[in-house]
């Protein structure tokens, strides 16, 4: 079967994940759902999110993807299992797990969601990776609303970055991993206030990595324009919306359908 895969968050951050892939693979079949109408994850109790990723992975299911890419790390901090259960047979790739594989420093700062960060998901991770290392993981509840909103140049975006780094600038860390498929998008942002050698790290880069094992080495050249033919965009609300705000991202607008993830299943 021809590989399609299926990648979801609650809104554009993972978008980031989707350009990593495009970059690497050129124009693999993808499908991204942005669950817009629950935007955003990182604020909900732990149960909401178990039941959003039961919800999603089998939509896509439903679509007959070949692969589940969780582009959002709240979930694959909370719901990583109930992904796996409800995918079966179909490979589920990680967001935190391709994170801990890439880092080669000994103190480690993590900036996620708030229900990432309270969970401990990285740090564990980070520990089975690389035992010993030094974790601060600090949710940051303002960088989401903010992004979903086209706000990435404000002063309160600003302002709220500096106060989510100032724990791990005192920590002295030496990466900084960007624990929410938003947060790429403040890396101007990031880099004005942090130290030049410490090292960001995305997550998205490393998922287009492993995904080598099942799309192939890649054969794209460097510098090759993003082509978005191959992808189907899906939104639960405000495709309009979400068309606007992902195309700076993406260079071009992309068309967006308007999808419901209600299923019997999924009641149960």
């Amino acid at each position: 079967m021809k590989p399609r895969l299926g990648l979801f968050d609650s809104g554009v951050g993972g978008l980031t994940v989707l350009r990593r892939v495009l970059e690497r693979h050129g124009q693999v079949p993808c499908l991204y759902l942005g669950d817009t109408a629950r935007v955003p994850y990182g604020n909900r109790m732990p149960h909401e999110i178990r039941v959003i990723a039961k919800e999603v992975v089998q939509w896509l299911r439903d679509q007959q993807v070949t692969a589940v890419v969780m582009a959002c790390n709240t979930t694959n901090a909370l719901a990583s299992d109930v992904a796996e259960a409800v995918a079966g047979r179909i490979p589920v790739v990680r967001l935190i797990e391709a994170a801990a594989n890439m880092l080669s420093e000994e103190r480690v700062g993590v900036l996620a969601t708030p229900a990432a960060a309270a969970s401990g998901a990285y740090g564990k991770q980070i520990e089975i990776s690389r035992p010993g290392t030094m974790v601060i993981e600090q949710g940051c509840p303002a960088f989401v609303p903010l992004i979903e909103t086209g706000q990435l140049s404000s002063e309160e975006l600003y302002q709220a970055a500096r106060e989510y780094l100032n724990p791990l600038l005192a920590a002295q860390v030496e990466a900084v991993v960007l624990g929410c498929t938003h947060y790429p998008l403040l890396e101007p942002i990031l880099r004005q206030i942090l130290p030049q050698d410490v090292r960001l790290i995305d997550p998205a880069i490393g998922v287009a990595r492993e995904l080598d094992v099942l799309l192939g080495s890649p054969t794209i050249p460097l510098g090759t324009s993003l082509s978005l033919t191959s992808t189907r965009f899906c939104v639960t609300a405000n495709p309009e919306g979400f068309a606007t705000r992902a195309t700076p991202w993406l260079g071009e607008r992309p068309q967006v359908e308007l999808v419901s993830l209600q299923c019997p299943a999924c009641a149960s």
